[in-house]
C-alpha cells in the first residue's frame, strides 16, 4: 500500500470521465506517485474506461481510495493545498506549482500528511472544497484560456514533486516528533466553535451567518495546529462555556 508519510495523496475531486482518471493515474506514476483518493466520481467507480486509459499504471488505480465527500478524504491529511486557476475571494497563501511541491516535500519530511486538490473538469473546485485546505496552487497559464485538463494538471503537479523530493534539507526534521493534527480533528475543531458560537448568538446578522462560518473556517486552514493545539482550543471553548453556566 502507497505511504501518504512519504508522499502527497492526489485527491480527484468528483471527477467527470473515466479516461481523465485513467490518464491521471498514468501522469501520477510517471513520476512515482501512486496515492490517488477519488471523491464521488460522475461514472461511479471502478470504471473501466480509467483502467483502459491507465494502462501500464492499473494497479495505482486498484489501490485508489474512495470517498463520498471532501471532508472525508482529508479526514487524515495535515495540510492540503487545493489547485484552481480563478481568482478566490479566500484569503489564503497561494503556492506557484513549484513552491507547492517545494513546501510539500519539506511537510512531509517533518512528518505531516500533505494531500493536493484537483477539481472536476468543468469548472474546477469549489469554493466547499476550497476553504477545506490550507494554501491554493495557481498555475501561472493564459489568462484567456486558463483551463488545464485534470491530467494535466496532474502531470504538472508530479513533475515538480519530483523535483524536489532529492531537495529536502536536515533542517526539516526539526518537527518530525510532532503530532499534526488531522483534518477529521479540525474539522471537529470547526464544527465545536460553530456551535458554541452560533449558541452564543455570534453569527449576527443571520444574512452574514454563511460569510462568517467561511471566514472562520479558512482562519482553522490557516494555521499548522498539532494534536496538543486542537485540545487546548476545545478545553478553552468548554471551560469559556462552564464559566459562563456558573454565572
Amino acid at each position: 500500500m502507497p505511504s501518504l508519510l512519504q508522499q502527497p495523496a492526489f485527491i480527484l475531486i468528483r471527477p467527470q470521465m473515466g479516461e481523465n482518471i485513467g490518464a491521471a493515474a498514468r501522469a501520477m506514476w510517471n513520476f512515482s506517485l501512486d496515492h490517488m483518493r477519488i471523491v464521488d466520481p460522475r461514472d461511479g467507480w471502478p470504471n473501466q474506461k480509467a483502467v483502459a486509459m491507465a494502462s501500464g499504471a492499473g494497479r495505482l488505480l486498484d489501490e485508489a481510495r474512495l470517498f463520498g465527500t471532501t471532508a472525508e478524504a482529508l479526514a487524515d491529511t495535515t495540510f492540503v493545498m487545493a489547485t484552481t486557476a480563478r481568482s478566490r475571494d479566500l484569503t489564503k497563501p497561494v503556492f506557484s506549482p513549484e513552491h507547492a511541491m517545494a513546501e510539500a516535500a519539506k511537510r512531509i519530511a517533518a512528518g505531516q500528511k500533505v494531500a493536493v486538490m484537483f477539481g472536476p473538469e468543468r469548472a474546477g473546485l469549489e469554493n466547499d472544497d476550497i476553504i477545506r485546505a490550507n494554501a491554493i496552487i495557481s498555475v501561472p497559464v493564459n489568462p484567456q484560456f486558463a483551463s488545464l485538463n485534470l491530467a494535466q494538471c496532474v502531470l504538472l503537479m508530479s513533475y515538480e514533486w519530483q523535483r524536489h523530493v532529492s531537495e529536502i534539507t536536515a533542517e526539516s526534521m526539526d518537527m518530525t516528533k510532532a503530532e499534526w493534527a488531522s483534518g477529521l480533528e479540525v474539522e471537529k475543531l470547526a464544527e465545536h466553535f460553530e456551535q458554541r458560537l452560533d449558541k452564543a448568538g455570534f453569527f449576527f446578522p443571520k444574512t452574514k451567518a454563511a460569510s462568517m462560518k467561511v471566514n472562520l473556517r479558512n482562519l482553522w486552514s490557516r494555521m499548522p495546529l498539532t494534536k496538543a493545539d486542537v485540545q487546548i482550543l476545545h478545553g478553552t471553548m468548554r471551560q469559556m462555556v462552564r464559566w459562563k453556566e456558573r454565572g
